[in-house]
């Protein structure tokens, strides 16, 4: 399985594993199919969201 960065968008990682779903669910990001998700990537949304992308980082690699 490909790594995951926070360097891609939101929908390249659904693309590569959907279990990522609840996680981003669970820390607010409800936006997983909006238009948005195509073309931001998960650190831009943690910003927009006022996540901190190391700790939501942390949350997909400990899956």
């Amino acid at each position: 399985m490909a790594q995951i960065t926070k360097d891609m968008t939101i929908g390249e990682i659904i693309r590569i594993d959907q279990s990522v779903i609840p996680i981003l669910m669970e820390a607010g990001m409800h936006c997983i199919g909006c238009p948005s998700a195509q073309g931001e990537t998960l650190e831009e949304a943690a910003m927009v969201h006022g996540m901190d992308i190391d700790a939501l980082m942390k949350a997909i690699n400990e899956k």
